[in-house]
Parts: structure tokens; sequence; C-alpha cells
């Protein structure tokens, strides 16, 4: 009798403390399992892998460029792979003066919001300006004002499925630069952009 009582304890005693950490794991699985659902959307929701999802961000970064009057030079920059997603990048190679500097930047906010992108932030540095969007299927973008005055753009993707990432297609409108990392200083003058510029 006093061993099945022994028993019946031990087994009450575990059943307890399965539920307990059967309650704790199932509390940090709610949280994992929404961290998970919303990874899954993001890398298969849009079916892109990373080499669909480059051209898309080629694209947008085609589009502001044409936009910019009068025209600026750029080249390719970097593009870098993550896990999941993928960063292209122009360099403008025009001199834009600082005088000339934020009207070059209102230019390029009011074509992405006339994209219908969302602005969703912006460095107001007098030296280093910036403007971040990001576009309604989740791909960022922006530019940059970074060392002796020179323009980055750099367009970021969403979490996409894996794949290999070919070089962009696009033709620079000047020199390629092929191969050249980091590329050179803005060296190209404007009579426009890169007035008072010394």
């Amino acid at each position: 009798m006093r061993r099945r009582f022994q028993i019946v304890a031990v087994t009450l005693a575990v059943g307890f403390a399965l539920s307990a950490c059967g309650s704790e794991n199932a509390q940090s699985g709610a949280n994992t399992s929404t961290t998970a659902t919303k990874s899954t959307e993001g890398t298969k929701g849009n079916g892109m892998d990373m080499q669909e999802a480059a051209d898309r961000a080629d694209s947008m970064l085609d589009a502001v460029l044409k936009k910019i009057d009068p025209e600026v030079q750029w080249a390719h920059g970097q593009t870098t792979k993550g896990s999941c997603d993928v960063t292209r990048r122009r360099t403008v190679m025009t001199i834009v003066s600082a005088e000339r500097r934020q009207g070059f930047l209102d230019q390029i906010e009011q074509f992405w919001r006339a994209s219908d992108y969302r602005i969703k932030a912006k460095n107001v540095d007098e030296q280093f300006p910036a403007v971040y969007a990001v576009s309604k299927d989740g791909f960022g973008i922006s530019v940059s004002i970074r060392a002796k005055g020179q323009a980055f753009f750099e367009a970021d993707t969403p979490c996409v499925k894996e794949s290999k990432v070919a070089d962009p297609t696009a033709e620079p409108n000047g020199p390629a630069y092929k191969g050249v990392y980091p590329l050179p200083s803005p060296n190209v003058r404007s009579d426009y952009w890169s007035a008072a510029a010394s």
C-alpha cells in the first residue's frame, strides 16, 4: 500500500512539473510561432527570389535617377547579399555643390512621394543629409550625402527566397569603373548641380 502511494505521489509530481514546463513552452512557443509566421511571410509571401528582388531594386534606382533634372552621372556600387536580402547601390559621380544639395534631395523626395513611397526618415544634417523611404511592397530606398559631398543611392530588398544574384544589367551613363572599389570621388562638373562648387 505504501509503495502504491509513493508511485502515485511521484506520478503526480512529474505530471505537475511537465504541466508547468509545457505552459512556459506554450507561451514562448506562441511568440516563436508569430515570429516564424512573419519571417515566412516576408520570405515567401510575394514569391520572389533574390534575383527577382534585385531586379526590382534596380528598377527603383533606374526610375529615380532618370527623374533627376538635369541628369547626373552615376556608376554602380557594390551589390551585397544577406541571408535572405540583397542591397543594390549607385554612386553619383557628378559634383553636387553644397548650395544645390537640398534641391537635389527635394527632387528625389518629391519623386518618391509621387511614387507612393513612405518617407521613413530624414537626416537634416547640413553636411551629411539623407532621405530614407520604403515602397508598399517592402523595398527600402535611400539617398545620402557622404564624404566630399558625394551622393549615394541604396535599394534594399525585403527577405526573399535564396538564389544566385547576377550583376546589374543597367549601363551607367558614364565610366563603369568595373572592378574599382572604392569608386572615385565625384569628378564630373555640371553647369547646374556643381554651381558655386570650388
